[in-house]
């Protein structure tokens, strides 16, 4: 009889014990560790391109995230000295409170590169190597030559400038192309639905010239989509006019940190 009571007992003793470990286990669980690691409160991180070094600080603190800048360098004509190119962890990402954002930052003074060749080439060929040296076009003059279409000078700050001349990227550089002899006319080419890089290639190809742009958003288009042109497709032009373009725009929440480019 004793023997029973005292297993009886005990058994009572065990089952206490190991409800109270479950009740511990479950409360830390469900209530401590979701508080300890704010389970459930994630910071959306924003998008920092293009904001200038000095408001940084102030813009991730409103938000509860801190910054630090890499040794990373990197260089873009489209924004000032000492913006946001780039950022680690991504626009979008969730990420706890209290978080660092690692930031690349705009250098303050542009790499040099070597000038490259573009006489005797396309303007296509021209274009191509001008983007892949981050540089820009800047005017271009067609004169009468029986080279159509091909660059016959290139020139910067005013001046002629030979190849392998050392300048500062994201410089522009002028060109002289040949118009064909005559005062020939072309067609407009169709741009619409091209991104404004193809839009650009196409026309400049067809021995015109980008005119203005202009930016208005359109939800159903994706930003950087040409969606008009003035002169319309297939209208006959004369060498080196110029055709203006609408192009889908980013949406405003985006756009008032992200810089359209000159």
């Amino acid at each position: 009889m004793l023997k029973k009571s005292f297993l009886k007992a005990l058994f009572i003793h065990i089952s206490l014990m190991m409800g109270t470990v479950a009740f511990i286990l479950v409360f830390f669980f469900y209530f401590c560790l979701p508080i300890i690691t704010r389970h459930g409160q994630s910071i959306t991180v924003p998008n920092l391109k293009g904001i200038m070094l000095d408001e940084v600080d102030d813009f991730l603190a409103q938000r509860g995230l801190r910054f630090e800048v890499t040794k990373d360098s990197a260089y873009s004509n489209v924004y000032p000295p000492l913006t946001i190119l780039k950022q680690h962890p991504r626009p979008g990402s969730k990420v706890k409170k209290d978080r660092k954002i690692y930031i690349t930052l705009n250098a303050v003074h542009p790499p040099k590169i070597k000038m490259p060749l573009l006489v005797d080439g396309s303007m296509r060929n021209a274009q191509i190597l001008l983007k892949s040296h981050e540089l820009l076009i800047g005017e271009i003059r067609y004169v009468p030559d029986i080279a159509k279409n091909a660059v016959l000078e290139q020139w910067h700050n005013g001046k002629k400038i030979k190849e392998g001349t050392w300048i500062a990227k994201g410089s522009k550089i002028d060109l002289v192309v040949g118009a064909g002899l005559g005062r020939k006319t072309v067609k407009v080419p169709a741009v619409g639905g091209m991104n404004f890089e193809e839009a650009e290639f196409s026309i400049l190809e067809a021995g015109l010239k980008v005119g203005s742009t202009i930016y208005k958003v359109v939800d159903t288009l994706a930003a950087g989509t040409v969606f008009r042109q003035v002169p319309h497709a297939d209208e006959e032009r004369r060498i080196g006019e110029t055709v203006d373009l609408w192009i889908a725009d980013f949406k405003e929440e985006e756009e008032a940190i992200l810089p359209k480019e000159a």
